[in-house]
């Protein structure tokens, strides 16, 4: 039985990124040495380190006075990270989520934060709308797909834009220059966990007055080449792998194509399945990466059985976060359109095995 993986993060990755890394894993570089064990300093890994830093400057068009860095830890590291490096003043953060919130928990120990609009008070089942971001704030936070919830946003603001892509990187064509800063945890659609992205506008560092740790500012990071203390080179080396897998597949755009082709086919048979309805209450605000579901009015009981007769179908994964309960389908980037036929395709013998 084959398996598809919806898992939200340790997440699913292409077959020919999986099998480059073991390889290298046993014999990196033809040098007869892992890759495990090879010095980060060595000629061979400089150049994994170099090349994964100019295809994320190709893939995503960016302009020559951005860096992109590789650092240690996960996303939520960079949730003090970005108030210790750019939080002088004030800062403003949009409430979308558990990780949003978390990230404003933090910021709040550096400075005063602005909370301009939440939508917690219904589960973040919805992304607000219509509020003012302060124009005298450092920057505004984002995070512009929220995993557990299954909502994406964009935003086109005056003030520095500082946004959490973790989850929907190269996933979607953007415009670089809106953002002052990305930050992205590898491990839902770019690499294995233990590495993460920071792209940042080099102008906005440098601004506060606040004694930085050596370690803490990105600008050592910059000015090392990611090299200032050990990376995490297998993941980095993952990274590479993928990296070179979009730009093989057609880029960003193509990658785009496909996210919105396979979760155009899941929510057309969440909505059309009466066993079944979407947790998101505006479409508009929907995810292309993580799809989130319940069981509809009147058949809540069948939750259980449902986990049960898609994971022996070969779905992994699906369960939804413990605090929204149901399912959740993460199609991340190396997700094929086969597997989310699969899940509707289960998702329909299901409904065939409880019509009335």
């Amino acid at each position: 039985m084959k398996k598809y993986n919806f898992g939200a993060g340790p997440s699913i990755l292409p077959q020919e990124v999986i099998r480059a890394t073991a390889d290298a894993c046993l014999n990196f570089d033809g040098m007869d040495l892992s890759l495990m064990e090879i010095s980060h300093r060595s000629a061979n890994f400089q150049a994994v380190i170099d090349e994964a830093r100019a295809l994320v400057a190709e893939l995503l068009q960016l302009p020559e006075d951005y860096s992109v860095i590789f650092l240690g830890g996960g996303a939520s590291t960079q949730f003090c990270y970005v108030p210790y490096n750019l939080l002088e003043r004030k800062a403003a953060y949009l409430n979308t989520g558990t990780w949003a919130k978390n990230a404003l928990k933090e910021a709040k120990l550096f400075g005063e934060v602005v909370e301009v609009a939440s939508s917690e008070e219904a589960n973040y089942t919805y992304l607000p709308k219509g509020f003012t971001v302060p124009a005298d704030v450092d920057y505004f936070h984002v995070t512009t797909n929220n995993t557990i919830y299954g909502t994406d946003e964009d935003f086109d603001v005056p003030v520095p834009l500082v946004a959490d892509m973790s989850s929907d990187i190269f996933s979607r064509v953007i415009d670089p220059k809106k953002y002052a800063l990305i930050y992205a945890g590898a491990q839902k659609n770019l690499s294995m966990a233990g590495v993460t992205i920071v792209i940042v506008r080099n102008d906005v560092l440098g601004k506060v007055t606040r004694p930085l740790p050596t370690i803490i500012d990105y600008r050592t990071h910059i000015n090392k080449g990611s090299m200032f203390n050990t990376p995490p080179v297998v993941p980095i080396f993952t990274c590479l792998q993928t990296l070179r897998w979009i730009k093989a597949q057609g880029g960003v755009a193509e990658m785009e194509r496909r996210a919105r082709e396979r979760a155009e086919l899941l929510y057309g048979e969440i909505d059309r399945n009466p066993l079944f309805r979407g947790t998101v209450t505006d479409p508009a605000d929907r995810s292309f990466m993580n799809v989130c579901f319940v069981m509809a009015e009147g058949h809540e009981a069948l939750e259980a059985e449902f986990l049960a007769f898609a994971t022996a179908r070969g779905m992994h994964g699906i369960k939804g976060h413990r605090s929204v309960g149901g399912f959740r389908a993460s199609i991340y980037n190396a997700m094929p359109l086969e597997g989310v036929q699969a899940l509707v395709e289960t998702m329909q013998a299901f409904e065939a095995q409880h019509r009335a």
